[in-house]
């Protein structure tokens, strides 16, 4: 048969083409800027990182850079760009100076592609290298060479790049500042002596990571906090009374948020080191029950798992290819992360205790307390998993997917398994809908009843007897560590009234009290839902809020008909499905650096203060105002 298969389906696309077609292999996902793994941030720290990496080569002290509206400059004073090789640079893939090791040692950018993403997916892009009296500049269209050319220049040697991301590819986009600065402060934290300039605002660290720990901590630590460097590795630890883990990891001075080899090294190591020192066999999770720390590596030419770098694949400390005599090629490896993290941790962290045993009480204390309430709940969540089993809850409360966040998945199919998620829903009205227009091999579907328990004001062990609550746990897989996590989001999905908000507020309270790591990690999202439907005889808009609602009356103009939804359960199952598919539109659950779990958590869940009570006067919107007074 026939299928029009020929030589004239067979394209070659240019490489800015290729690039914009298929973003998702160089940036990941595009988004708006509302999360930090969004797009545009990526393209900013593929910028940012030649400069950090000519610094870490000894070049230049200081980078500038400015946001301003949605246009970014990031200027160093670095060597600069090869001057003929300016134009090459920004827009031949594959071409780059970090191949050659000699000349970028331990550099985060290395696979020739960083600068030509940010090319091409920007409406503007305009590079200039300043060497030895003289500029080499090129502008750029959408990958596009506009003009360029060679002049004598009195700048000081460096590199300066402007670009601004492009509005057809990241539609309706705006640089969040927290989440710039943020990038900025971890910059300066990895890089000592490193200055940067974010809009006029300088960000240097004296300290690096221990400064990190120490202005990111929302506790008060119960010791002080444990610093240490050697060659190619720095760590910091403490602990507080708070439960998960908080562990910072970075490779090359790269935030890898999603973690990777480095950090389940690093977490091995901490185990190990402690359990060697007090010559007892404690459990991993009790020793790092509430650490805080972080772990900053230094590696040849490091394997990041995806072009955005959030996760470390690499086995080795560096991995390379030698000729031999005779055009043989044999690979020369450095020792296992595994084996370099544990080293240092066990020895440096050992000599730190023994230097300073007024900690080994302490430290002790809170390993004992951490087993002893583990042991307890253990117990506790055995005998409610066993009733609810006879009871057979839980299989009328989940509804799973076919692939999951740790399970292994057929070769071709991993893009899959990072897209699982689960729904948290109210009632089964919203649960059924979304059960029968999910994809189920990814979208899993959880049914809460009522209102779940108020976990702010109560013990653990209190939570661990809570039905509901403990099924949620076991459906997350996150009972005993969260790398068991078997889905990479969890959408809270309820309804717009107050009891929907109310169970929201109630479910945050849950994961922020027992499991913030899950919120640290990007995990927990809220998925809205939109509160109006607009249509006419030609055209339906859905709308998430009344601006949206009266811009599409004005779009729609004649005969328009407007919907209020109040509830999941009033949306059809042939509308939903538009709404958690690929146009899905979820608001992730994050914390600032200055925010203090505990301080939220009191705020809105703790006594009912006057602050509480005139915040909510303050932002209350009325049913009224929500309604549409021209129905």
């Amino acid at each position: 048969m026939n299928t029009g298969y020929n030589d004239d389906s067979i394209q070659t696309l240019e490489w800015h083409e290729h690039i914009r077609r298929r973003s998702g292999m160089y940036i990941g996902r595009r988004g708006n800027g509302e999360r930090q793994g969004d797009g545009i941030y990526v393209l900013l720290k593929e910028v940012v990182d030649n400069s950090v990496d000519e610094f870490s080569q000894g070049y230049g002290k200081r980078i500038d850079i400015t946001i301003e509206d949605k246009t970014v400059t990031v200027r160093d004073y670095g060597r600069g760009i090869p001057l003929g090789k300016v134009v090459d640079a920004v827009s031949k893939l594959n071409t780059g100076g970090k191949f050659d090791t000699a000349n970028f040692q331990k550099s985060v950018g290395m696979n020739g592609v960083g600068t030509k993403a940010v090319n091409a997916m920007s409406s503007d892009f305009y590079v200039a290298s300043y060497r030895d009296g003289q500029v080499s500049f090129a502008h750029f269209c959408r990958g596009i060479l506009l003009e360029s050319g060679l002049e004598e220049s009195s700048e000081k040697n460096g590199t300066f790049i402007r670009f601004t991301p492009d509005e057809q590819m990241f539609e309706g986009y705006s640089f969040h500042m927290e989440i710039v600065e943020t990038m900025v402060k971890n910059y300066s934290y990895l890089k000592k002596g490193l200055t940067l300039v974010l809009n006029g605002t300088p960000y240097k660290s004296e300290n690096g990571l221990l400064d990190l720990v120490t202005e990111n901590m929302d506790e008060t630590p119960l010791y002080p906090l444990i610093h240490l460097e050697g060659e190619d590795i720095e760590i910091v630890l403490t602990h507080g009374n708070s439960y998960g883990e908080n562990i910072s990891s970075f490779v090359n001075g790269q935030n890898t948020r999603d973690g990777g080899t480095h950090l389940a090294a690093y977490r091995e190591a901490i185990a190990k080191a402690f359990k060697d020192f007090f010559k007892k066999d404690y459990k991993p999770e009790d020793v790092r029950q509430g650490i805080v720390g972080a772990i900053a590596i230094q590696i040849q030419e490091p394997i990041f798992e995806g072009q955005t770098k959030t996760k470390l694949g690499s086995t080795f400390m560096w991995e390379t290819e030698v000729k031999g005599p005779d055009g043989s090629t044999t690979t020369d490896r450095g020792p296992t992360i595994r084996s370099f993290i544990n080293d240092f941790v066990t020895k440096s962290l050992d000599n730190y205790l023994h230097m300073h045993m007024e900690l080994a009480p302490i430290i002790e204390e809170k390993i004992k307390a951490s087993k002893a309430e583990r042991e307890e709940i253990a117990g506790v969540q055995k005998k409610t998993r066993e009733r609810n089993k006879k009871a057979n809850v839980y299989n009328k409360k989940l509804r799973d997917c076919r692939y999951h966040f740790c399970d292994k998945v057929p070769k071709g199919h991993e893009e899959e398994r990072e897209k699982t998620s689960i729904f948290i829903t109210e009632g089964d009205s919203a649960s059924g809908t979304i059960t029968k227009v999910r994809d189920a091999l990814t979208q899993a579907v959880f049914s809460l009843r009522g209102k779940p328990l108020n976990s702010y004001k109560e013990k653990r062990k209190k939570v661990a007897e809570n039905e509901e609550l403990n099924l949620l746990i076991s459906a997350l897989g996150v009972e005993d560590d969260l790398e068991n996590l078997r889905y990479n989001n969890i959408i809270i999905a309820t309804d717009a009234d107050d009891d929907g908000m109310h169970i929201r507020m109630l479910v945050l309270t849950f994961f922020m009290k027992y499991y913030p790591d899950l919120i640290r990690r990007g995990h927990i999202h809220i998925l809205q839902t939109p509160l109006f439907r607009v249509h006419n005889k030609k055209e339906t808009v859905y709308c998430y809020s009344p601006e949206e609602k009266e811009a599409a009356i004005a779009k729609l103009k004649t005969g328009v008909e407007i919907t209020r939804f109040k509830g999941l359960g009033e949306i059809s199952p042939n509308e939903f499905v538009d709404f958690i598919g690929e146009n899905m539109r979820l608001d992730p659950v994050k914390l600032s650096e200055e925010e203090s779990i505990a301080e939220i958590m009191d705020f809105y869940m703790g006594d009912n203060t006057v602050e509480r009570q005139n915040f909510i006067r303050q932002f209350l919107r009325s049913e009224e105002e929500l309604e549409d007074v021209n129905i």
